[in-house]
């Protein structure tokens, strides 16, 4: 019995170590490289807008969410009464969730959909308003990762910045 039982205590005390000390301690360590990241940055999570004056980030709901579908009849529904004079499509990351539900993120065509309605919101010219989404997109991770995107929290504060 012993003979079986001591392995299994080596194979428990190697584990135990390996993924209860030296991971966290790997992963803390690697995190400090990202102190924004690791930290906390609220411009990482998405957050909701409805004042016409400001860019709308995507919806907090998770796809698996059943009020997702009248949500998105509803948003369509907001985006068209907002801006009645736009009769272009609603891109679609402005009216579905992204897989979590707290993508901060939205296309750079969804912020085009957009701008005409928030520069008039805030009486400024769409040059200036495109100027700051310009600023505000960014490229593919690593330069192949994913597609081009804006930053609908940090677009928001550059505008209310730029009054």
């Amino acid at each position: 019995m012993l003979k079986e039982f001591r392995p299994a205590l080596l194979s428990f005390l190697v584990l135990s170590a390996v993924t209860g000390v030296a991971y966290p301690l790997l992963v803390t360590g690697f995190a400090q490289f990202f102190p924004v990241q690791a930290r906390g940055d609220p411009s990482l999570i998405g957050q909701p807008f409805s004042d016409p004056k400001y860019f709308w980030s995507r919806p907090n709901q998770g796809p698996t969410n059943p009020a997702l579908k009248d949500a998105v009849a509803d948003r369509v529904k907001a985006l068209r009464e907002a801006d009645p004079a736009n009769t272009r499509p609603v891109p679609a990351d402005l009216v579905t969730a992204s897989g979590s539900g707290l993508d901060p993120h939205i296309s750079p065509e969804a912020a085009d959909y957009q701008l005409a309605r928030v520069a008039k919101a805030r009486g400024l010219a769409e040059d200036k308003v495109r100027a700051l989404v310009a600023a505000q997109t960014e490229g593919r991770s690593f330069g192949l990762l994913g597609e081009p995107r804006v930053n609908v929290l940090r677009l928001n504060r550059a505008l209310d910045a730029a009054k």
